[in-house]
């Protein structure tokens, strides 16, 4: 294995190698879940808790399918009724949760760095599921995993990210990933979405969606993270979507087989043309959802793998 990771927090700490066996063994459960008998018993007797202090559908069912077709016990943690509510700190809700002795903790937070502390004080995997503005990781291997299933190859692809960068840890942590694999990362998007500093980053920064999508390969849609925005960044909604929301008409200066991608939820109408997002012969929006059960059953395994060679050993 090269895969050596006691955490899985970001795609900043992974090398190539390290990718590729994530998105190896993910394909392999893609075939898993494909099958008539979707269980496992590699995770049996382990114990996953899944802590979400933002509200999530997607992420937050995937880890916990994922986790039961594995064989683990799964309990997901309402963090809307926990102790947390009465003033328990981050911290001492870890300790808490520690000396339940899990394996796997799967935290999404607000605040950027939170589950890199997290990880530092319990003894458990933890799989980072989306911290503030930082990262989120496995929505990271699951659109690559999408984009090499899809063209055949994850290098050397033209791929233009749009929208809404500023807030999207989503973008960030494709863009590390894209790079990291080689390929010619673009971002899209008006200047206010635009972070400070992005022509820095290794990639190509656009304002005007004929331009920014000329001859890509993959397309990736952001959504308008209004919950992270404290004033006005866009004229109106309307006005965005006629300038930045992608239509036929824009889609149409990409690759005529270039393909559509968003991490979801969608705002239809705001941040994508509804028919475009149903169209099955240019959007892989379905495909992002199967493969992120997938990508994170490999992860959860890989990790434990890596904690069953070591018995015994303190990773805080």
């Amino acid at each position: 294995m090269t895969f050596r990771a006691t955490h899985l927090l970001g795609i900043e700490g992974l090398g190539q190698d390290e990718i590729q066996e994530i998105l190896d063994l993910a394909d392999q459960y893609v075939d898993f879940n494909r099958g008539p008998v979707k269980h496992s018993d590699r995770l049996g007797g382990r114990t996953q808790i899944n802590m979400f202090f933002e509200a999530s559908t997607r992420t937050q069912a995937s880890f916990e399918i994922a986790g039961k077709r594995l064989g683990a016990d799964v309990m997901n943690m309402g963090v809307q009724a926990s102790s947390v509510k009465k003033g328990e700190t981050l911290i001492d809700t870890a300790l808490t949760l520690n000396a339940m002795r899990p394996d796997l903790l799967v935290v999404r937070h607000p605040h950027s760095g939170a589950v890199a502390l997290l990880a530092q004080k319990v003894n458990c995997a933890v799989l980072n599921a989306g911290d503030g503005r930082h990262e989120h990781p496995t929505q990271a291997l699951l659109d690559a995993l999408t984009i090499r299933r899809s063209k055949g190859r994850l290098h050397r692809l033209s791929i233009a990210i749009c929208g809404d960068i500023a807030h999207s840890r989503v973008a960030r942590s494709n863009i590390l990933l894209l790079g990291r694999m080689e390929n010619r990362v673009r971002l899209v998007g008006p200047p206010t979405l635009m972070p400070s500093g992005a022509q820095d980053w290794g990639v190509e920064v656009f304002d005007d969606m004929s331009e920014g999508l000329r001859d890509v390969d993959v397309v990736m849609m952001l959504r308008l993270q209004k919950e992270r925005m404290d004033g006005a960044f866009i004229p109106s909604e309307r006005e965005y979507y006629h300038r930045y929301g992608l239509d036929a008409e824009k889609l149409a200066h990409a690759k005529p087989d270039a393909i559509v991608m968003h991490p979801g939820p969608m705002n239809r109408g705001v941040e994508i043309d509804g028919t475009l997002a149903d169209d099955i012969n240019r959007s892989v929006i379905q495909d992002q959802v199967e493969m992120g059960v997938a990508v994170r059953m490999a992860a959860m395994d890989l990790l434990m793998r890596n904690r069953e060679a070591r018995p015994g050993a303190i990773y805080a």
